[in-house]
């Protein structure tokens, strides 16, 4: 990864890896393993040197997948699993420089939550800092430019049998999503704008993504290079409860309700997923009556999106197919979204309403609606 402009102190390259504290580290790495095919690349723990935590690493394209649990009670890990269940920690962040990216942020009012420090092995130096956002998540920042291990000093290669499943075909992240409480979107738009430079890509308002019952707004801010994409949600007012609101109550907060992952092969790789065990939110089939009319000037396997659930959307850009998995855990918090981008720069804003109602479907069966 490069930076594009160079003579911004927080040039920033992509998304490095996304960090989850969960319960049990290793049985959630074998979920997602054999669940969504990544493949083993490098673990930390007793074994390496680690008395209070254990972190197993997974990777598929150019996505890294860091899954750590706490070893001991009363530790920053464990209370934070005891609060909010498995969730999201750290959407780390790749910097040419990490020393100036965090004071270039701290000066520009992020807080901090790890000043700048190397991590040295055999491999090479990682230098590393870290600043606040939303909730008890955080952005590190990770300069790894003179460094060739594994993943980080300190983890070991993790080596396993080879999975005896097919691909699923999983590229890299498109986008990841947070929601907040009412009230609260435009102070952290307003915070990714003046601390990371990003910029406002998109809003939806609450007559855009609403039903009957329930409605939600969103701002979306990007890097202007498309590398990072941080959607922001807040719920609005409604007859009952949204799915923010369920979040917030079951996160105990707001954090990253979900992670969209780039595809080229949608079908495919929704196939090889429901073959892993992954199960799918599905809206009603009175949706697809619309598809052909929509989208008549595009080669579609209309018969295939229907039957795995797959939805389609288009802007003045091109067009884009996205997936919702069902929940990846006990609590109704954290998902992930599939998506097949073909110029579309968009978030399938057309089919807000049909995914609110599958949503509110599942809450409904939840007794949370």
């Amino acid at each position: 990864m490069t930076a594009t402009n160079t003579n911004d102190p927080l040039a920033l390259l992509g998304i490095d890896h996304v960090e989850l504290w969960v319960g049990n580290a290793r049985q959630a790495a074998h979920f997602y393993r054999t669940g969504f095919g990544f493949t083993p690349v490098a673990y930390a723990g007793p074994e390496t040197g680690l008395r209070d935590q254990a972190s197993w690493v997974l990777g598929q394209g150019s996505i890294r997948l860091v899954l750590t649990s706490s070893l001991r009670p009363g530790t920053e890990i464990a209370e934070h699993v005891a609060r909010h269940g498995d969730g999201v920690r750290d959407v780390a962040l790749a910097v040419p420089d990490a020393t100036v990216a965090y004071r270039a942020a701290v000066e520009r009012g992020a807080n901090g939550v790890l000043e700048p420090s190397d991590d040295k092995d055999e491999h090479g130096i990682v230098r590393r800092a870290a600043i606040a956002t939303y909730g008890d998540t955080i952005h590190s920042l990770i300069d790894r430019s003179g460094y060739t291990g594994p993943f980080l000093p300190g983890f070991a290669p993790w080596t396993s049998v080879a999975d005896p499943l097919p691909p699923v075909g999983l590229e890299a992240i498109d986008h990841v999503v947070g929601n907040v409480e009412l009230g609260r979107m435009n102070q952290w738009v307003e915070f990714y704008e003046r601390v990371l430079g990003f910029t406002e890509l998109v809003h939806f308002s609450d007559e855009a993504i609403s039903t009957e019952y329930s409605a939600l707004m969103s701002k979306v801010v990007w890097d202007g290079e498309g590398r990072i994409k941080f959607p922001i949600n807040e719920p609005a007012q409604g007859k009952k409860r949204s799915q923010i609101d369920e979040y917030l109550d079951f996160y105990g907060g707001p954090g990253v309700q979900h992670i969209a992952i780039q595809t080229g092969d949608i079908v495919a790789s929704v196939r090889a997923l429901r073959d892993r065990g992954i199960e799918f939110m599905r809206v009603p089939d009175t949706y697809y009556g619309e598809l052909a009319d929509r989208f008549g000037d595009v080669d579609l396997d209309l018969d295939s999106l229907q039957e795995l659930g797959v939805l389609a959307d288009r802007d003045d850009e091109g067009y884009l197919l996205q997936i919702f998995s069902r929940m990846a855990q006990d609590r109704p918090t954290v998902f992930f979204e599939l998506i097949e981008r073909h110029g579309a720069r968009g978030f399938g804003e057309g089919n807000f309403k049909a995914l609110f109602v599958a949503l509110e479907r599942e809450q409904a069966l939840r007794g949370n609606l």
